[in-house]
């Protein structure tokens, strides 16, 4: 996801009365602000900052004290390299991670898929036309966009993101929610029953008997 740069030097300093007066804010307190009031900046930046080192939480796009404390921590350690090797926020996160996140450790990142409702319908209904040649019934959309939202963390992507210069990153798939429903609805009685009709037809076709 992108998210934007910002390559200025800021100091993360309590406003002062005057500032109160003048209404102006600092770099950092602007960029807070910026992100705060966006869910997509929010997500993109909780992400960056796990994966840094610096957020321990869950991925969100809600703007949380925990998810605030770790963006001070991350810039008031961009402001001290900043004095001698200026770089923006990005690429201090970004150079951050590819060494191994902000304590110099392995990182992992986990990343979940949520489907909306309209989502799961459709691919219950996809799966149900492909597997048993019709549309799914409401029952049937009901009961396995229920079992998508119940494997959702069984279907989790994890990333760890080694230490050191030489470090590797390692991604662990978890399971395949299509396939998983593919596998539910065929070991039905309709879905077993349209299997064994299929294997019939090829079997009688490949003896010449078919029309």
């Amino acid at each position: 996801m992108p998210v934007g740069k910002s390559s200025s030097v800021a100091k993360i300093v309590p406003r002062t009365p005057e500032e109160k007066e003048s209404g102006t804010t600092s770099d950092y307190t602007e960029f807070l602000s910026v992100v705060a009031k966006s869910p997509s900046l929010i997500t993109g930046y909780s992400k960056l900052l796990k994966a840094a080192g610096y957020y321990n939480g869950k991925i969100t796009d809600k703007y949380t004290p925990a998810l605030q404390k770790a963006f001070t921590k991350a810039e008031e350690e961009r402001l001290s390299i900043s004095t001698v090797r200026p770089m923006g926020r990005d690429e201090f996160l970004q150079e951050t991670i590819s060494l191994g996140g902000g304590d110099g450790g392995p990182t992992t990142v986990t990343n979940v898929t949520r489907f909306k409702p309209e989502a799961a319908q459709q691919i219950v209904d996809s799966i149900v036309q492909d597997t048993l040649g019709r549309k799914a019934t409401a029952a049937e959309i009901k009961k396995y966009s229920a079992m998508l939202k119940k494997i959702e963390g069984k279907a989790a992507t994890t990333t760890t993101y080694g230490k050191g210069s030489n470090q590797t990153q390692t991604t662990m798939t978890g399971l395949d929610e299509k396939q998983y429903l593919i596998d539910q609805i065929s070991g039905t009685d309709e879905g077993k029953a349209n299997k064994a009709l299929g294997f019939y037809e090829t079997f009688m076709n490949a003896l010449g008997g078919g029309r």
